[in-house]
């Protein structure tokens, strides 16, 4: 019996979601079956369990919730197949690097895309996403997005650590990827998927790491089309 993936999707099925992809990752390094069940924002509070958000997985009739809580259960119950942190210590570290993404990435990404987010969704799901986002923001999504080209240069530079390790060796995990490479690898998805503005330029370390990334598992970032030009 496959798990079940309930994985966000925008308009054409679309997979975009940050947080969905770290456990389509996590699954495809556990090598286990596995499905995505394209889910609308509107269509989550029907998923059951109590959960408000994505991604959930179904295994075996047990639903868990939340990316870094199905990293865990992957990691306990199926301890046979290639681990995602590598130990303890890795479990740690990667803990540090998901706090650094959603803190340095998630934020000025969001910033700088958050129209082109709305328009890459579902129209049964636009209203919703513009009126929660817009009430949080406090402004429109247009007015958001607008400063993106001055927002870059700082982005970019903000990306020095990620940057220089990966300049060092091919993964945040070493030779291998582990589910530290999986965290800014979905944060740097979620804004190829959506948006056409490049938030990486052609000769960054970076873009090569992330290329790297999209290869893995038999290309299943890469087969999700995206929309950057890089330069």
């Amino acid at each position: 019996m496959s798990i079940v993936l309930y994985d966000l999707c925008g308009a054409g099925g679309k997979r975009f979601s940050p947080n969905c992809w770290r456990s389509a990752m996590s699954l495809a390094h556990k090598g286990l079956a596995w499905e995505s069940r394209a889910t609308l924002f509107t269509q989550i509070p029907g998923i059951g369990g109590g959960n408000r958000t994505v991604p959930v997985i179904d295994d075996q009739g047990e639903l868990i919730g939340d990316s870094w809580t199905i990293a865990e259960h992957l990691e306990s119950r199926y301890p046979d197949r290639p681990s995602l942190f590598g130990g303890e210590t890795g479990k740690a570290l990667a803990r540090f690097v998901q706090n650094w993404t959603i803190a340095q990435l998630h934020a000025p990404i969001f910033r700088m895309i958050a129209a082109d987010i709305h328009d890459a969704l579902d129209p049964a799901d636009q209203p919703y996403f513009r009126e929660s986002r817009e009430k949080r923001l406090g402004k429109s999504l247009e007015e958001v997005q607008a400063g993106r080209e001055a927002e870059l240069p700082a982005f970019r530079a903000g990306l020095a650590p990620l940057r220089l390790t990966v300049q060092a060796q091919p993964f945040l995990g070493g030779e291998r990827p582990s589910y530290a490479d999986y965290l800014p690898f979905g944060a740097l998805q979620w804004a190829r998927t959506t948006s056409p503005f490049p938030l990486l330029a052609a000769d960054d370390p970076v873009l090569a790491w992330f290329e790297r990334c999209l290869d893995l598992h038999d290309g299943l970032g890469r087969r999700e089309p995206g929309l950057w030009q890089t330069g």
